[in-house]
C-alpha cells in the first residue's frame, strides 16, 4: 500500500513536472532565458556594425519578429538563421531592411562617423568597442541615429553633429537613455 501511494505520488510529481516545463517556453533546457539568447545572437552576428541596426521582439507564443536595417543582405539571412536555431522559437518573422547602395549614402556615412567620433569630440567614446553604442543608418541622405547615450546633452551633441554634415537631409534621433533601458 505504501509502495503504491509512493509510485502515485512520483508519477504525480513527473505529470507535474512536465507541466511546468510545457508551461513555461520563453526558457531552454540550460535555463536561460529566450529574449538573452535572441540578444546574444543578434550581438555576435559577425559581418554587422556601426552602420546596421537589429532589434528583435520576442512574443509569447514563441515567435521572433526581427527589424532594422542593414547593409548586407548577408546579414539579413544569417540573423534569421540564428534566431531559427534557437530551442524554443517555433516562427522568426524577418522585417529587416537591406538598405541599397548608394555611393552618396556611404560618402554621408563616413561624413557622419567623422563628425560624431572625432578625437575633439565628447561622443568619441561611444565608439569605442566592438558594437559601439551610437549607430548610424542612412538612406537617401536621411540619417538615422539609433542606440545608447548617457544623457540629454551627448543626444543633442550627436543630433547636431550629423544635421552639419553637407548632405544629410533629414536627421531622426532615436538615440535612447541609459536610464530608459
Amino acid at each position: 500500500m505504501i509502495r503504491r501511494a509512493r509510485i502515485a505520488v512520483g508519477l504525480l510529481a513527473v505529470v507535474i513536472n512536465a507541466g511546468l516545463v510545457l508551461a513555461a517556453p520563453s526558457v531552454n533546457r540550460a535555463g536561460v532565458d529566450v529574449s538573452t539568447q535572441v540578444r546574444r545572437q543578434i550581438a555576435t552576428l559577425p559581418y554587422t556594425g556601426i552602420w546596421d541596426w537589429i532589434e528583435a521582439e520576442v512574443r509569447p507564443d514563441g515567435t521572433v519578429v526581427l527589424r532594422g536595417d542593414v547593409l548586407q543582405p548577408s546579414s539579413k539571412a544569417d540573423a534569421e538563421y540564428r534566431i531559427r536555431r534557437i530551442e524554443t522559437v517555433t516562427n522568426v518573422v524577418n522585417d529587416i531592411h537591406v538598405l541599397p547602395l548608394s555611393q552618396f549614402d556611404n560618402d554621408i556615412r563616413l561624413a557622419v562617423y567623422r563628425s560624431l567620433f572625432k578625437a575633439s569630440s565628447p561622443l568619441s567614446g561611444y565608439a569605442l568597442g566592438a558594437n559601439p553604442s551610437i549607430h548610424i543608418i542612412v538612406e537617401n541622405g536621411k540619417v538615422t541615429l539609433k542606440g545608447v547615450v548617457s544623457n540629454a546633452m551627448d543626444r543633442q551633441l550627436a543630433f547636431v553633429a550629423a544635421n552639419n554634415v553637407f548632405g544629410v537631409m533629414n536627421v531622426d534621433n532615436q538615440l535612447r537613455f541609459e536610464s530608459e533601458l
